[in-house]
């Protein structure tokens, strides 16, 4: 079964001034899927597609060419009827934390914006999705400034789970903390996709983060896929060339 697939996607941009504008492909023909649960790594340099790819599966990017389906249907025009089952966790917390909004409305807003929930149930699942990332509830009535940076991206884990996704883009989402807490990050991911069973692409440039959190990896090089593998057969017989360059840097 596949929750999210990329077939033949193409996302091209036409930039320059006016009258001579001219196109990029930021994306070319990427083939991808994502089953239920399953992680599934997405490496590259910068600047070669990897956040066009994974804004193209929340359905943020429109594809020139080629089709996105989610649960096997074509993606609606309206992405507002997917709305709560796709979510996404971006590599700067501050990106999707209101500095002049307490942690705990922060966390319950996406599940405001949805509707649907009463007061009750969202004054109950915020402490407790805030204790399934490790913070202390008491935490909901501190302002983002007053947490640190593992904290704020444990609380953007929080704000994604809250409408209780089936997916997940995390998009570079260790790369801005210290080397420690990247590794409490990487645990926790891991833990919470055991405990809900969400999908995800793990969007990274560092490999070995995404070895320990995904079951496969795609290797995008100037827009295009050009490998996709179990994650064990990758890092011991990479195939192209760029990936064996990848795995030679690290």
């Amino acid at each position: 079964m596949t929750l999210l697939e990329l077939d033949e996607v193409t996302v091209r941009f036409r930039t320059g001034p006016p009258f001579r504008r001219h196109a990029h492909d930021a994306m070319r023909n990427v083939s991808l899927l994502v089953r239920p649960g399953e992680t599934l790594g997405l490496v590259g340099e910068s600047g070669s597609g990897k956040t066009t790819t994974g804004m193209a599966a929340l359905g943020l990017r429109r594809p020139t060419t080629g089709r996105v389906r989610f649960g096997g249907v074509p993606f609606p025009k309206n992405r507002r009827l997917l709305a709560g089952r796709l979510q996404a966790v971006l590599q700067h917390p501050q990106w999707s934390l209101n500095p002049r909004m307490r942690i705990g409305q922060s966390v319950a807003e996406p599940l405001d914006v949805l509707g649907g929930a009463s007061k009750a149930e969202t004054a109950e699942r915020v402490p407790n999705l805030l204790a399934d990332v490790g913070l202390d509830p008491s935490l909901a009535r501190r302002y983002p400034h007053e947490l640190s940076g593992g904290q704020r991206q444990r609380v953007s884990i929080a704000r994604a789970l809250i409408t209780r996704p089936e997916f997940i883009v995390f998009d570079e989402p260790v790369s801005a903390l210290d080397v420690s807490v990247q590794a409490q990050i990487l645990n926790l991911v891991r833990d919470l996709q055991a405990q809900f069973g969400f999908g995800a692409l793990f969007i990274s440039h560092d490999l070995a983060a995404v070895r320990y959190v995904a079951a496969r990896i795609a290797v995008m090089c100037a827009g295009e896929v050009v490998e996709t593998a179990d994650t064990e057969v990758f890092y011991t017989h990479p195939q192209h060339e760029y990936s064996r360059r990848l795995l030679e840097a690290l």
